[in-house]
């Protein structure tokens, strides 16, 4: 009995001690592989939640194996769905975009986008790239934009250093501009070289006197600097029209205040129109004046509620001279959007880009303003084929705010405005911004620039003509409620499929004084 009682005590003696050796080489695992979550750059929420942070990449992988049976599917999420964010991810990392077993989408859904591929399509070889498009011609330093696609206005403040700072080594590397976006042009903004659009909000945040007003000094010495190509005066934005810009007192450090001009830990609360700009006369006036006093190119950025403002903007500027007319028109969606807003402006308020542009395109034609007035696309921009239909449509650039965020990282976590964003895009926490390293997202942005790009223009290939300029109307559908395709050259006639407006001009009518 004694002998059958050593046994025991040794076997489970030697079982202790296989377990001990087991639980230590299972935490020494763990430890390694925090340490390597830790210390790599290639993942924020792997580096600011290591081993926890594993799941989301594990869950990711495993979700198209299980989504037929319990998880939603590729297209039903908001605002954006999986498989748009997907295709961000791979295009910012420079993995493969293809795809087996056919689209996800339901092509015969009411709204859906099909564009009419050419019996004998461009080849490659004969392609070329969108030539570089000249703004403000008239100007005394005009702006030769080399790109299609651009970054979209996000402010220093509502983004994190570390952010803008990948955005502006990214957007250098592309040779695209970055909008800095209404909170003033930050050191973060200029570092790089890239070029800026620098967006003047209703606040003035950065150029104004210390009474809040529109100071000319501020003006000349942003102008000063060659990398600031533009100015662009926000009246709305797709988040939230009729409302200004909304920073959380958690959001306004010491930095962000200076820059701003405003007092440190209170609410940013932006007025919800210029209190300056009441009148047609007045935006024409304040956009000639900027432009007289930077010498560059001056436009404005709104969310269209109806045509008939941009038929009276338009025939004002017939009256007072094509001189008083913007440079150019940024044209944002109410589908648009980083910024924090209340949810009745953000879901109910504003027209679609899918409805806005082509109106905004036929009545520049109609007024005989559309060479003169260059048109800038923004709103939930951020595929080939929605940068593509744009272009179509009649804009000469694209812009992309939340494209380019997911090309940082950003998880659509919907944490902007509470000052927590788990990848460090939208907060000033330092434990969380460790996770991005502007070196490393920085050719993440230039990754998905290239990217999509390169897809638009498969698609101009596609459509038989050699870049993304030269495609029309003629060349997209648009499934209708019935579920049959029509052809947007003729749900708007006014542009026909070369481009060239076959309507009458209005010019001569307002500058004749008969």
């Amino acid at each position: 009995m004694s002998a059958l009682m050593d046994v025991v005590q040794q076997v489970l003696h030697w079982m202790s001690l296989l377990f001990i050796l087991v639980v230590g080489i299972i935490v020494l695992w763990l430890l390694t592989m925090y340490l390597q979550d830790r210390l790599q750059t290639e993942h924020a929420i792997r580096r600011n939640y290591p081993l926890i942070g594993r799941f989301r990449y594990l869950l990711e992988s495993l979700g198209k194996f299980f989504r037929q049976y319990m998880f939603a599917a590729d297209q039903d999420e908001k605002p954006f769905n999986r498989a748009q964010r997907s295709w961000v991810y791979r295009a910012a990392k420079g993995l493969s975009t293809v795809q087996s077993f056919g689209s996800t989408r339901d092509a015969a859904h009411p709204g859906k986008i099909a564009f009419v591929n050419c019996a004998f399509p461009m080849l490659v070889k004969d392609a070329v790239t969108s030539p570089p498009m000249v703004i403000g011609e008239g100007c005394k330093m005009p702006y030769r934009a080399e790109s299609l696609f651009n970054i979209s206005g996000m402010s220093y403040g509502a983004l994190s250093r570390p952010a803008v700072r990948a955005l502006s080594q990214g957007a250098k590397l592309a040779c695209c501009w970055l909008n800095t976006g209404e909170g003033g042009v930050s050191p973060y903004h200029l570092e790089s070289g890239c070029d800026l659009v620098a967006q003047i909000g209703t606040a003035k945040y950065g150029f104004r006197d210390k009474n809040g007003n529109l100071s000319n000094e501020k003006l000349r010495e942003m102008a000063a600097y060659e990398q600031i190509r533009m100015f662009e005066i926000k009246l709305s934005q797709g988040a939230k029209p009729g409302k200004g810009g909304i920073l959380p007192a958690a959001k306004v450090t010491d930095e962000v205040a200076e820059i701003r001009g405003i007092r440190i830990g209170e609410d940013s609360i932006s007025p919800n129109r210029h209190p300056d700009i009441a009148s047609n006369e007045d935006l024409l006036q304040m956009i000639e004046h900027i432009r007289e006093v930077t010498g560059k190119p001056v436009g404005f950025k709104f969310v269209m509620g109806s045509q008939d403002w941009i038929d009276s903007l338009c025939r004002d500027i017939l009256i007072k001279g094509e001189t008083f007319a913007p440079d150019f028109i940024t044209l944002d969606g109410a589908e648009g959007g980083t910024g924090s807003a209340p949810v009745a402006l953000m879901d109910d308020v504003g027209m679609s880009i899918n409805e806005s542009l082509p109106l905004l395109i036929d009545t520049l034609n109609r007024y005989g303003l559309r060479s003169r007035i260059k048109v800038i696309a923004s709103g939930k921009l951020i595929n080939p084929t929605m940068v593509a239909w744009a272009i179509a449509m009649g804009a000469d650039f694209v812009n992309s705010a939340r494209g380019f965020m997911f090309s940082l990282g950003c998880i659509q976590s919907m944490q902007c405005h509470l000052d927590s964003c788990p990848t460090g895009i939208t907060t000033h926490n330092p434990r969380l911004q460790r996770g991005l390293l502007p070196h490393k997202k920085s050719q993440r942005v230039a990754n998905y620039h290239r990217n999509l790009m390169r897809e638009v223009e498969s698609i101009a290939h596609s459509c038989g003509v050699v870049e993304p300029r030269l495609l029309s109307r003629a060349h997209v559908r648009k499934v209708m409620r019935h579920g049959v395709s029509e052809n947007f050259a003729e749900l708007y006639p006014d542009v026909v499929a070369d481009g060239t407006f076959k309507g009458i001009t209005l010019l001569h009518r307002y500058n004749d004084p008969s």
